[in-house]
């Protein structure tokens, strides 16, 4: 499936990943590829992204912690998380 990270100064990443874990209002969630469509807030927390070849834009690094060998997170304060069509887009501040 397909995520792009977008903030207000600009797109943080986006590329092929296996899994995404956001932190939703009502409690972290996990999305998988082909989940069901779902829009929801986010609260400030931890943005996780599994996949195979993560690959982050130099300028974005600092952004970004690398917690396992496939495994990323990103801190944000709020945001907005769209799953559609196996693509997800998070608006995130």
């Amino acid at each position: 499936m397909y995520l792009e990270i977008v903030s207000p100064e600009a797109t943080l990443f986006s590329g092929e990943v296996t899994s995404v874990t956001v932190p939703g209002i009502n409690g972290e969630f996990q999305m998988l590829s082909n989940h069901a469509p779902i829009v929801s807030l986010l609260q400030k927390g931890e943005v996780k992204i599994q996949g195979n070849a993560i690959k982050i834009a130099e300028a974005n690094k600092h952004n970004f912690s690398k917690t396992t060998a496939s495994a990323t997170s990103l801190l944000i304060s709020s945001g907005t998380v769209e799953m559609k069509n196996n693509k997800i887009i998070v608006l995130a501040d």
